[in-house]
């Protein structure tokens, strides 16, 4: 999407919010940020200091325009910013902590962008954002939830709620948002992380965990599997495998004491594109065999 009468930081940086979700598309982006000033205001300055590190990261060290301009090196700033706005009290070392993570996760990104060249490499997606969080955060003590009777219009809500948690908010109205937002920019997208968000609903609720199924603890690695898997049109097993690999992996970093963040999701998605290319690589040395 080129809009004229966008500046070019400010699509680049619009960019960087949809690009959470991969998209390109400023407006998402805007109902992203718009998201995030009505799910957690005071988060808001941090994931836009985040998104500009990043940004201007990549501007100083000349990495090519059209990947700024996608949000290719802002998203993980974005995220960082979140994460470190909500689990650090405020003090005046937090900006330039959140300045030097975002500005780290677009080196990252880049050193990625530079080794994965070809269609079949596996992208980054979120892992700076992982990696960094882990590091700041470290290991997590075991989370318990009170009891929760889920009534039948929280348990609709919750995959809305599913889709705040990708950027760490936990209001539905947040949610219904950035579907609004998919819905602009990819209406199949968004259709393909509903279904996700529902999938990890449906799944806590039949593990007996209501609270972490109404908060969308389950919902939004899975959702994000989807959106990332769905790009492969004509293939919905794929979105489908990527769900319940998400799901299933999820438990495993709570067992490891780690911050799940979307590292479930990332694994899921370079299991079943490692798997289709090896799979592809079979087939074709099949047909290349005498």
């Amino acid at each position: 999407m080129n809009n004229q009468t966008c500046p070019d930081w400010a699509e680049a940086l619009l960019n960087g919010f949809s690009q959470i979700f991969l998209q390109r598309h400023p407006l998402c982006g805007l109902l992203c940020l718009l998201a995030i000033l009505i799910g957690a205001p005071a988060l808001l300055g941090g994931a836009l200091l985040g998104g500009v590190a990043g940004l201007l990261t990549a501007q100083r060290r000349g990495y090519p325009k059209a990947e700024r301009q996608s949000g290719l090196y802002s998203y993980n700033g974005v995220l960082l910013g979140l994460l470190i706005s909500q689990h650090f009290a405020w003090s005046a070392l937090l900006p330039p902590l959140i300045l030097a993570c975002g500005g780290l996760s677009a080196i990252l990104t880049r050193q990625w962008l530079k080794h994965a060249t070809q269609p079949d490499d596996l992208p980054a997606y979120t892992a700076p954002f992982v990696g960094l969080g882990w590091l700041l955060m470290g290991t997590v003590p075991e989370s318990t939830f009170a009891l929760t009777e889920p009534d039948t219009l929280s348990v609709l809500v919750a995959p809305f709620t599913g889709l705040a948690q990708i950027m760490l908010l936990d209001q539905p109205v947040a949610g219904a948002l950035i579907a609004l937002g998919l819905s602009i920019a990819n209406r199949r997208a968004a259709l393909w992380a509903l279904i996700g968000a529902s999938a990890g609903v449906l799944i806590a609720l039949l593990l007996d965990e209501p609270a972490s199924a109404l908060l969308g603890l389950h919902s939004y690695n899975p959702a994000l599997a989807a959106l990332a898997l769905s790009q492969a049109r004509r293939q919905p097993w794929l979105p489908l495998l990527g769900i319940l690999l998400a799901i299933i992996l999820t438990p495993g970093f709570a067992a490891l004491h780690l911050p799940a963040l979307t590292a479930p999701f990332i694994l899921a998605c370079w299991l079943v594109r490692a798997s289709g290319r090896m799979f592809k690589a079979r087939v074709d040395s099949r047909f290349e065999s005498p």
